[in-house]
């Protein structure tokens, strides 16, 4: 399929229908249109929809605009503004066209499709537009084929995805939730074990006696005191002899 031929028609003069007071600012932005100066001529057409927001040249030519910027909802929603008055204006086959382009651009094929039959029924000999509507249709047709549909069905088709990818994240929220609760207590238990090791199993337990017993130790214990000072009083005789003799002699 060839590389599609976009057209982006000007409108100098407003339709019968449009007041007079845009005519300015819709000339003024036709020529920044001309110059390429796509901001400034975005400027004066909506200038002109202030005075006029049902201006067929100002919606229609402010569309062109945000098309040129790849603003494509936006130029969609522009566009649908005026499409009521599009059959009954001399520029409608125009229109229609306009509007299949930027239905393509955000692949929106059945309607471009729509809309390039629509602009066919007004000018039937329009070659871009027959070859378009045949390139909207088999692009239609593929997505179709792929479970897709039109814009409607890819927009719930990406709403389902969010909301797949949304329940799929919760999911992971909780089962890191539940992973740290199992390791909070895994370390837990693990804390209250070595506690118990530590105050119970590894420590000396305390010994008990009876009272008898607690008597006997303590008899020793002064027996044992008793004994040993005897020693000590007995080492002291000897070293006072052991003195006396060697200052007597």
């Amino acid at each position: 399929m060839r590389k599609l031929i976009y057209t982006l028609i000007l409108l100098a003069l407003p339709v019968a229908m449009s007041a007079q007071i845009d005519r300015k600012e819709v000339r003024s932005g036709n020529r920044q249109f001309r110059r390429e100066n796509y901001k400034e001529a975005e400027i004066s057409y909506r200038k002109a929809l202030v005075k006029d927001s049902l201006s067929f040249a100002a919606n229609y030519n402010l569309a062109n605009v945000l098309y040129r910027g790849e603003h494509y909802d936006e130029a969609g929603k522009i566009m649908e503004t005026v499409k009521e008055a599009a059959p009954a204006s001399e520029h409608g086959a125009d229109y229609f066209f306009n509007a299949g382009d930027i239905a393509l651009a955000r692949k929106d094929y059945a309607a471009a499709v729509d809309a390039f039959k629509q602009s066919l029924l007004l000018n039937p000999g329009d070659l871009q537009a027959k070859e378009n509507y045949i390139y909207a249709k088999k692009m239609l047709e593929d997505q179709q084929q792929n479970g897709g549909g039109g814009g409607q069905d890819n927009q719930e088709n990406q709403q389902n995805q969010q909301n797949q990818d949304d329940r799929q994240q919760n999911q992971d929220q909780q089962d890191n939730q539940n992973q740290d609760q199992q390791n909070n207590q895994d370390q837990n238990q693990q804390d209250n074990q070595d506690g118990q090791n530590r105050d119970g199993q590894n420590q000396p337990q305390p010994v008990k006696i009876s009272p008898q017993q607690a008597q006997q130790m303590l008899k020793a214990m002064q027996a044992k005191e008793k004994e040993t000072q005897d020693k000590v009083n007995k080492e002291k005789a000897e070293a006072l002899k052991s003195r006396q003799k060697e200052k007597n002699w």
